[in-house]
Protein backbone atom coordinates (compact mmCIF):
# COMPACT_ATOMS: atom_id res chain seq x y z
CA UNK A 1 0.00 0.00 0.00
CA UNK A 2 2.79 2.40 0.96
CA UNK A 3 4.61 1.66 -2.30
CA UNK A 4 1.44 2.40 -4.27
CA UNK A 5 1.05 5.76 -2.52
CA UNK A 6 4.66 6.68 -3.32
CA UNK A 7 4.20 5.78 -7.00
CA UNK A 8 1.01 7.84 -7.24
CA UNK A 9 2.77 10.77 -5.54
CA UNK A 10 5.72 10.61 -7.98
CA UNK A 11 3.35 10.53 -10.96
CA UNK A 12 1.56 13.56 -9.53
CA UNK A 13 4.83 15.47 -9.09
CA UNK A 14 5.92 14.68 -12.67
CA UNK A 15 2.57 15.88 -14.01
CA UNK A 16 2.77 19.09 -11.96
CA UNK A 17 6.29 19.86 -13.22
CA UNK A 18 5.22 19.17 -16.80
CA UNK A 19 2.23 21.50 -16.37
CA UNK A 20 4.50 24.17 -14.91
CA UNK A 21 6.85 23.91 -17.89
CA UNK A 22 3.90 24.48 -20.21
CA UNK A 23 3.07 27.74 -18.42
CA UNK A 24 6.22 29.45 -19.66
CA UNK A 25 6.09 31.87 -22.59
CA UNK A 26 8.81 33.26 -24.83
CA UNK A 27 10.18 36.43 -23.29
CA UNK A 28 9.66 35.34 -19.68
CA UNK A 29 12.61 36.20 -17.41
CA UNK A 30 13.53 33.44 -14.98
CA UNK A 31 15.45 33.91 -11.72
CA UNK A 32 17.16 31.43 -9.41
CA UNK A 33 19.79 31.19 -6.69
CA UNK A 34 22.58 28.87 -7.81
CA UNK A 35 24.01 28.31 -4.31
CA UNK A 36 27.52 28.72 -5.74
CA UNK A 37 29.12 29.38 -2.37
CA UNK A 38 30.82 32.60 -1.15
CA UNK A 39 30.52 34.38 -4.51
CA UNK A 40 26.75 33.87 -4.68
CA UNK A 41 26.50 34.87 -1.02
CA UNK A 42 28.35 38.10 -1.83
CA UNK A 43 26.03 38.83 -4.76
CA UNK A 44 22.98 38.22 -2.60
CA UNK A 45 24.31 40.40 0.23
CA UNK A 46 24.56 43.60 -1.83
CA UNK A 47 21.25 43.47 -3.68
CA UNK A 48 18.04 41.81 -2.59
CA UNK A 49 15.59 40.64 -5.20
CA UNK A 50 11.81 40.55 -5.46
CA UNK A 51 10.22 40.47 -1.97
CA UNK A 52 13.66 40.22 -0.38
CA UNK A 53 14.56 36.95 -2.09
CA UNK A 54 18.10 36.05 -3.13
CA UNK A 55 18.89 35.64 -6.82
CA UNK A 56 22.32 34.95 -8.26
CA UNK A 57 21.27 33.95 -11.78
CA UNK A 58 18.83 34.96 -14.52
CA UNK A 59 17.91 33.84 -18.05
CA UNK A 60 15.31 34.44 -20.76
CA UNK A 61 12.78 31.94 -22.10
CA UNK A 62 12.82 31.53 -25.89
CA UNK A 63 11.47 29.21 -28.56
CA UNK A 64 14.59 27.80 -30.21
CA UNK A 65 14.43 25.08 -32.87
CA UNK A 66 10.82 24.31 -31.92
CA UNK A 67 11.65 23.85 -28.25
CA UNK A 68 10.83 26.20 -25.41
CA UNK A 69 13.83 26.66 -23.14
CA UNK A 70 16.11 29.17 -21.44
CA UNK A 71 18.99 31.08 -22.98
CA UNK A 72 21.47 31.95 -20.27
CA UNK A 73 25.06 33.01 -19.79
CA UNK A 74 26.43 30.23 -17.61
CA UNK A 75 29.51 28.04 -17.51
CA UNK A 76 31.83 28.94 -20.35
CA UNK A 77 29.36 30.64 -22.71
CA UNK A 78 25.82 31.73 -23.56
CA UNK A 79 23.84 28.54 -24.07
CA UNK A 80 20.37 27.04 -24.47
CA UNK A 81 19.00 24.99 -21.56
CA UNK A 82 15.77 22.96 -21.48
CA UNK A 83 13.02 24.13 -19.13
CA UNK A 84 13.27 20.90 -17.12
CA UNK A 85 17.03 21.23 -16.67
CA UNK A 86 16.68 24.86 -15.59
CA UNK A 87 13.85 24.09 -13.14
CA UNK A 88 15.72 21.26 -11.47
CA UNK A 89 19.13 22.93 -11.20
CA UNK A 90 18.26 24.62 -7.91
CA UNK A 91 15.78 22.94 -5.55
CA UNK A 92 14.41 23.47 -2.05
CA UNK A 93 14.48 21.06 0.89
CA UNK A 94 11.59 19.09 -0.63
CA UNK A 95 13.46 18.87 -3.96
CA UNK A 96 11.04 21.26 -5.67
CA UNK A 97 12.47 23.75 -8.18
CA UNK A 98 13.27 27.15 -6.69
CA UNK A 99 12.58 29.45 -9.63
CA UNK A 100 10.82 32.81 -9.91
CA UNK A 101 9.26 33.74 -13.27
CA UNK A 102 8.77 37.33 -14.41
CA UNK A 103 6.80 38.48 -17.45
CA UNK A 104 7.01 41.88 -19.11
CA UNK A 105 3.99 44.05 -18.46
CA UNK A 106 1.72 44.56 -21.43
CA UNK A 107 3.16 48.01 -22.18
CA UNK A 108 6.59 46.48 -22.88
CA UNK A 109 5.72 43.16 -24.50
CA UNK A 110 6.38 44.47 -27.99
CA UNK A 111 10.07 44.18 -27.06
CA UNK A 112 9.88 40.40 -26.67
CA UNK A 113 10.26 39.23 -30.27
CA UNK A 114 13.41 41.25 -30.87
CA UNK A 115 14.83 40.29 -27.47
CA UNK A 116 14.38 36.59 -28.18
CA UNK A 117 16.04 36.95 -31.58
CA UNK A 118 19.00 38.75 -30.02
CA UNK A 119 19.26 36.10 -27.29
CA UNK A 120 19.43 33.34 -29.92
CA UNK A 121 22.05 35.32 -31.85
CA UNK A 122 24.10 35.51 -28.63
CA UNK A 123 24.49 31.73 -28.33
CA UNK A 124 28.14 30.77 -28.07
CA UNK A 125 29.40 34.16 -26.84
CA UNK A 126 31.99 33.55 -24.06
CA UNK A 127 30.97 33.97 -20.45
CA UNK A 128 32.17 37.24 -18.90
CA UNK A 129 33.99 36.06 -15.77
CA UNK A 130 35.26 39.60 -15.08
CA UNK A 131 31.77 41.17 -15.05
CA UNK A 132 32.84 44.11 -17.21
CA UNK A 133 30.81 45.98 -19.84
CA UNK A 134 31.72 46.00 -23.53
CA UNK A 135 34.36 43.27 -23.57
CA UNK A 136 32.95 40.81 -26.12
CA UNK A 137 31.68 38.46 -23.41
CA UNK A 138 28.50 38.31 -21.33
CA UNK A 139 27.45 37.46 -17.79
CA UNK A 140 23.86 36.46 -17.02
CA UNK A 141 22.37 39.88 -16.19
CA UNK A 142 24.36 41.58 -18.94
CA UNK A 143 22.73 39.24 -21.47
CA UNK A 144 19.26 40.25 -20.29
CA UNK A 145 20.18 43.93 -20.33
CA UNK A 146 21.52 43.81 -23.89
CA UNK A 147 18.70 41.81 -25.49
CA UNK A 148 16.20 44.34 -24.13
CA UNK A 149 18.45 47.33 -24.78
CA UNK A 150 16.66 48.56 -27.90
CA UNK A 151 13.04 48.83 -26.83
CA UNK A 152 10.42 50.42 -29.15
CA UNK A 153 10.68 53.76 -27.32
CA UNK A 154 14.43 53.82 -27.90
CA UNK A 155 15.34 53.52 -24.23
CA UNK A 156 16.92 50.56 -22.37
CA UNK A 157 14.27 48.46 -20.70
CA UNK A 158 16.46 47.90 -17.64
CA UNK A 159 18.85 50.43 -16.10
CA UNK A 160 22.45 49.76 -15.13
CA UNK A 161 23.95 51.16 -11.96
CA UNK A 162 27.40 51.23 -10.35
CA UNK A 163 28.25 47.77 -9.05
CA UNK A 164 29.84 47.19 -5.67
CA UNK A 165 31.94 44.31 -4.41
CA UNK A 166 32.20 45.67 -0.86
CA UNK A 167 30.52 44.36 2.25
CA UNK A 168 27.43 46.45 3.15
CA UNK A 169 28.24 49.23 5.60
CA UNK A 170 31.96 48.74 5.10
CA UNK A 171 34.76 49.92 2.86
CA UNK A 172 36.17 46.40 2.71
CA UNK A 173 35.74 44.04 -0.21
CA UNK A 174 34.23 40.61 0.32
CA UNK A 175 37.17 38.17 0.72
CA UNK A 176 35.58 35.95 -1.94
CA UNK A 177 35.86 38.76 -4.52
CA UNK A 178 39.42 39.59 -3.46
CA UNK A 179 40.47 35.98 -4.04
CA UNK A 180 38.42 35.70 -7.24
CA UNK A 181 39.97 38.72 -8.96
CA UNK A 182 43.43 37.88 -7.64
CA UNK A 183 43.19 34.58 -9.49
CA UNK A 184 42.13 36.45 -12.64
CA UNK A 185 45.03 38.87 -12.11
CA UNK A 186 42.81 41.88 -12.64
CA UNK A 187 41.51 44.74 -10.51
CA UNK A 188 38.12 44.51 -8.84
CA UNK A 189 35.76 46.56 -11.06
CA UNK A 190 34.27 48.54 -8.18
CA UNK A 191 31.89 51.24 -9.41
CA UNK A 192 31.69 49.95 -12.99
CA UNK A 193 28.20 50.10 -14.48
CA UNK A 194 26.34 46.82 -14.46
CA UNK A 195 23.27 44.90 -13.44
CA UNK A 196 22.45 41.88 -11.31
CA UNK A 197 19.47 39.48 -11.10
CA UNK A 198 18.08 41.07 -7.94
CA UNK A 199 17.81 44.50 -9.59
CA UNK A 200 16.06 43.07 -12.65
CA UNK A 201 13.58 41.14 -10.49
CA UNK A 202 12.50 44.37 -8.77
CA UNK A 203 11.90 46.28 -12.01
CA UNK A 204 8.42 47.76 -12.34
CA UNK A 205 8.46 46.75 -15.99
CA UNK A 206 7.99 43.09 -15.17
CA UNK A 207 5.37 41.25 -13.14
CA UNK A 208 6.31 38.17 -11.12
CA UNK A 209 3.78 35.55 -12.24
CA UNK A 210 5.06 32.26 -10.82
CA UNK A 211 7.03 31.20 -7.81
CA UNK A 212 8.21 27.60 -7.61
CA UNK A 213 9.47 26.02 -4.42
CA UNK A 214 10.05 27.44 -0.94
CA UNK A 215 12.31 30.47 -0.50
CA UNK A 216 14.02 31.22 2.79
CA UNK A 217 14.84 34.89 3.29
Amino acid sequence: MQRKIIIVFLIYICCVFKLQAQQFKAGDIVFQDLHCGPLCDAINAVTKGYQGKDFSHVGIVVNFENQLGVIEAIGSKVQFTSIDAFLNRSVDAQHRPRVIVGRLRKKYQQSIENACSLAIASLGIPYDDRFLPNNDSLYCSELIYLVFLHSPNGKPLFKCQPMTYKQPGSNSYFPAWVNYYAQLKTAIPEGKMGLNPGLISRSRKIKIIYQYGTWLQ
